[in-house]
């Protein structure tokens, strides 16, 4: 069917709140990111203090003469949540879950040559609703597509990689039936047919195999591409054709195994995941989804040597999995976070009952043909497998998703000390199946975030704590029903469990960074342990402060308070910049950046170095167990002299050697991946050298002190596959401290406003994890030298930044489309 994009001339009106007043908006769009943050709204911490609300989308629709007889359907990639979908007044859809996309038929809706009122009605109004940043509103793209009555109707078509070698796939045709049709499909190599099937006449669903002994295999290594395009023909005469309706898929040839004491492999190669959990906001966009800011996202993962993804926990955007696909990125797709227990007091858990047999069947039906997707998992965390009803579920999931793909396994990412203390009569989330909760006012306050306040006392105890002999025995009968047991926090049981449980495959589905070169180590040395998933990799809104190391007296615990906004955990910040924990990943993993192993010819990764923040002296940070380390690539503090600070080195060197303005400071053998030395800040140029056991050089890294700082914008190369498509383009732009080196200066924060010429402004902001400063004002102060924006440019022209200085001074930036 013909796709075209709705997303102009829409508007949005809160319905709980507000004027009443109907404001002009542009979609993918996020309502809650607009809404009054306040200490006393409900959503708390979770939601980063922002509220909830009720909202009502708006937008004309012209109908063509043309769609008397056509098949009219919109396509609707993610509205949070509870959407109701009406046609000049009439109700015409309704669809429950945020995370999933839905289509509504308009066929006999309309009156062809008149003008209908399309509305959409969202609420995120009960909080809170989630245990992190939700957001709220069409958040992801909307489509209309449009073909004739008899259509191939989205997601029809299925690929499935029967073998690599040589390369051999299965497709499936749902097709209807017509008289004098008959159904073409072709494999395509860019715009090349290497391959065609015809169909018998009359058409309806059609299977055939191919041979494409020209095809190479997709992998995360080398993420090769193809294109299969269904077509529904009709015969006119001997001679003449014409296409009806085409329906078309990428593919990759790429077959995925698992068998315990074998391991996971991909096309016939053992695989290790070096995955990262990622939430599916877009950091200062809030949780509206970009295609620009989903590819920008994997490709700045894959540059940091992640080769998978946990999407946690909900299935993430149709085009964070068309980036995983085209620049090598393995997935594992969540399907929730909750079952029929809730976690959060407006949580989907009231709904999950009666969808999500459905919510299963709409992800494998839109995700079945993404190489990158090679493992579904069925939950987070949930408590329920405790009881019988519980694992009666996900027996019953396991099994609707064997049927549904069977070429993919199954799992769930399973919290020992959760099951465990709920077999041991803990309130970890509300009892009762979610029945009973929302008359309990004491627990409506209720969510995960007792749990992780506990963690956040215990910290790395959680993972011992799965050692205990019930953990085991409640654990086993969820477990043993998962092509991969996923294990949450329970590391500890990897080397205990391949010894145990043989037949049983593990993969830590969600671990602490400070874990990171112990876990990797029992990666790469258990046969039955597939890989690791960080948490996180990519920071986040909501679950406001709970990984922050903090300086300010109402950092300590977990659930910090307002004006706290950011998690404060990820490897890369919500703008993309590294800290000291992505370093001890790449230095655990060995991969040098670009994500590629050492081959035969290894030699270490250069040096890294980080430093602890030496701006706050005489101050105790308050530390959480999910930051390993708060320190930056950075030895520009100017101002600092004579403060104390921890220089950080990540290196699997056997020595290496710290030299501070030409003297040499000492010399320490790494442990588990990093050295760390206490030093008095001074201006100048710090020195790590790499050097073997006798003392020779491997290799150095250096950082500097920067000299007189400026307001430096830098736009970021265009994130997608550049193509002919006439839409406004969305470019990130590095707002920096700088000095002429482009070196960042630390401690030289300073307010900006900003604003967009000719374009669109879309967000304005920083990774500071604790402001009252908003996103969507255009004012923002730099944090650790440190701020972003984000630029709509129209087609064709340029959009030009202006950031000012509160001295008046102005920095611009032309950006334009091409």
């Amino acid at each position: 069917m013909q796709r075209t994009s709705l997303l102009d001339n829409w508007t949005v009106t809160r319905l709980d709140a507000g004027d009443g007043l109907p404001v002009p908006v542009t979609l993918p769009h996020d309502a809650m990111l607009h809404t009054r943050r306040a200490a006393t709204n409900p959503g708390i911490s979770s939601q980063a203090f922002f509220e909830g609300g009720s909202y009502r989308y708006e937008r004309t629709l012209e109908v063509p003469d043309s769609w008397g007889d056509r098949h009219v359907l919109l396509e609707f990639e993610g509205v949070m949540h509870d959407a109701r979908v009406f046609l000049d007044g009439q109700l015409i859809a309704e669809h429950a879950y945020g995370y999933t996309p839905f289509h509504v038929c308009l066929d006999s809706l309309v009156m062809p040559g008149t003008t209908a009122h399309l509305v959409v009605e969202c609420t995120n109004e009960d909080q809170p609703d989630s245990r992190w940043y939700s957001g709220a509103g069409i958040y992801r793209p909307v489509w209309l597509l449009e073909g004739p009555l008899t259509s191939l109707e989205p997601g029809c078509l299925s690929v499935t990689t029967l073998s690599t070698e040589p390369a051999r796939i299965h497709v499936d045709v749902d097709a209807p039936h017509a008289d004098g049709t008959f159904v073409r499909v072709d494999v395509l190599d860019g715009l090349r047919t290497i391959a065609t099937f015809e169909g018998p006449g009359g058409a309806g669903p059609l299977s055939h195999d191919f041979d494409l002994p020209e095809c190479l295999p997709w992998s995360a290594e080398d993420p090769n591409l193809y294109r299969c395009r269904a077509s529904l023909v009709r015969r006119h005469g001997l001679t003449r054709t014409e296409v009806l309706d085409t329906e078309a898929a990428t593919f990759g040839v790429r077959v995925v195994k698992w068998a315990a004491g074998d391991g996971l492999r991909i096309n016939g190669r053992r695989l290790l995941l070096r995955g990262g959990c990622v939430h599916h906001d877009s950091g200062i966009l809030g949780a509206a989804t970009y295609d620009e800011a989903e590819w920008r996202r994997v490709r700045r993962l894959k540059e940091a040597g992640y080769n998978a993804i946990r999407s946690a926990h909900n299935p993430c955007s149709r085009a964070m999995l068309e980036a995983c696909d085209a620049l090598g990125m393995y997935v594992m797709d969540e399907a929730w976070d909750m079952w029929f227990e809730h976690k959060s007091a407006g949580d989907y858990a009231s709904r999950w009952p009666l969808h999500h047999e459905t919510d299963l069947d709409v992800m494998v039906r839109r995700d079945r043909n993404h190489p990158s997707v090679i493992m579904y998992s069925i939950g987070n965390e949930v408590s329920e497998p405790v009881r019988e009803e519980g694992v009666g579920a996900a027996r019953e999931m396991v099994a609707h998703l064997h049927a549904a793909d069977p070429t993919r396994p199954v799992t769930c990412g399973i919290n020992w000390s959760i099951i465990t203390g709920s077999a041991l009569g803990m309130r970890t989330y509300a009892e009762g199946g979610g029945r009973d909760f929302e008359a309990d006012a004491k627990q409506r306050k209720m969510n995960s975030q007792l749990f992780n306040a506990y963690t956040n006392v215990f910290g790395r105890f959680m993972t011992l704590s799965a050692n205990l002999p019930v953990a085991d025995r409640v654990t086993a009968p969820v477990l043993d029903l998962l092509d991969v047991a996923g294990y949450n926090y329970a590391s500890a049981r990897y080397g205990i469990d391949t010894r145990k449980h043989p037949d049983r495959l593990i993969v830590g589905s969600e671990t602490f960074h400070a874990d990171i070169w112990h876990n990797w180590e029992q990666v790469k040395t258990l046969p039955n342990v597939v890989g690791d998933f960080v948490w996180s990799s990519w920071d986040y809104l909501g679950e406001a402060g709970s990984g922050a190391w903090a300086y300010t007296p109402d950092g300590k615990g977990f659930e910090k308070p307002f004006p706290w906004i950011l998690a404060d955990q990820g490897a890369l910040d919500i703008c993309g910049n590294a800290c000291g924990q992505l370093y001890l990943e790449q230095v655990a993993w060995d991969v040098a950046d670009g994500g590629r192993a050492h081959a035969a010819d290894w030699q270490p990764i250069d040096p890294r170095i980080a430093v602890q923040p030496a701006n706050h002296p005489g101050v105790t940070v308050s530390k959480s167990a999910w930051r390993w380390t708060n320190s930056l690539p950075s030895w520009a503090w100017a101002g600092c002299e004579g403060n104390r600070c921890v220089v950080e080195v990540f290196s699997r060197a056997p020595v290496v050697e710290l030299v501070l303005n030409g003297r040499a400071v000492s010399r320490k053998r790494p442990k588990k991946g990093v050295a760390s030395w206490k030093l008095r800040w001074e201006p100048g140029e710090l020195v790590a050298r790499a050097l073997t056991s006798g003392g020779e050089l491997i290799a150095s890294s250096r950082l500097a002190s920067a000299g007189p700082a400026d307001v430096q914008l830098v736009a970021e190369p265009y994130a997608m596959p550049h193509d002919d498509a006439l839409r406004p383009r969305i470019v990130h732009v590095d707002v920096t401290i700088a000095d002429q080196h482009g070196r960042v200066e630390m401690n030289d924060d300073r307010h900006l406003v900003a604003h967009v010429e000719n374009g669109e402004l879309l967000g304005f902001g920083s990774a500071r994890p604790r402001t009252e400063e908003r996103y969507d004002t255009g004012e923002h102060t730099t944090y650790y030298g440190r701020a972003q924006a984000v630029v709509r440019v129209p087609v064709g022209g340029v959009a030009t930044l202006v950031v000012r200085e509160d001295n008046g001074n102005e920095t611009t930036l032309d950006i334009p489309w091409a």
